[in-house]
């Protein structure tokens, strides 16, 4: 198993990289589509059928299948010995901003839930502040994974 593991690594890291890479552009962009459902859904008719399918399209079709490409190869790298030294801080750094991201993720599902059902109760500005999220994340793994301290 070891040895299958060794071979796969350059193609899971790949395909890990390629995933995350396209969960967080879905991370960026569905919290500015949530500012201009707020400030121009109801300026322009029909715009909230729209916002409600990008939404939808964006989390089904993009950010779901690219955040589970990028769990599953990255529990496979974990899985993979010699990879991940447990006794530095940056995989502990790394698995944390992961699970954070994740718990955005599911947060961003339940605003989306708010809209369909009437129930938002945000401003454009406030999910322009939530847009912040994934940046920092972002900085914390890289540099975690990076500079491996």
């Amino acid at each position: 198993m070891t040895d299958l593991l060794f071979t796969i690594y350059p193609w899971v890291k790949s395909l890990h990289v390629m995933a995350v890479i396209s969960w967080m552009a879905g991370l960026f962009y569905l919290p500015r589509l949530f500012v201009y459902h707020v400030e121009k859904a109801q300026t322009v008719k029909g715009a909230e059928t729209i916002f409600f399918e990008m939404e939808e399209k964006l989390l089904r079709v993009i950010m779901r299948p690219a955040m589970i490409v990028a769990w599953v190869c990255g529990l496979i790298m974990v899985f993979t010995p010699g990879i991940v030294g447990w006794d530095f801080a940056w995989p502990w750094v790394k698995g944390t901003a992961v699970i954070a991201m994740t718990w955005f993720h599911h947060w961003l599902m339940a605003r989306r839930k708010d809209f369909l059902e009437g129930q938002n109760k945000l401003t454009g500005r406030q999910y322009r502040m939530m847009n912040e999220v994934p940046s920092v994340l972002m900085v914390a793994i890289v540099l975690a994974v990076i500079l491996k301290f």
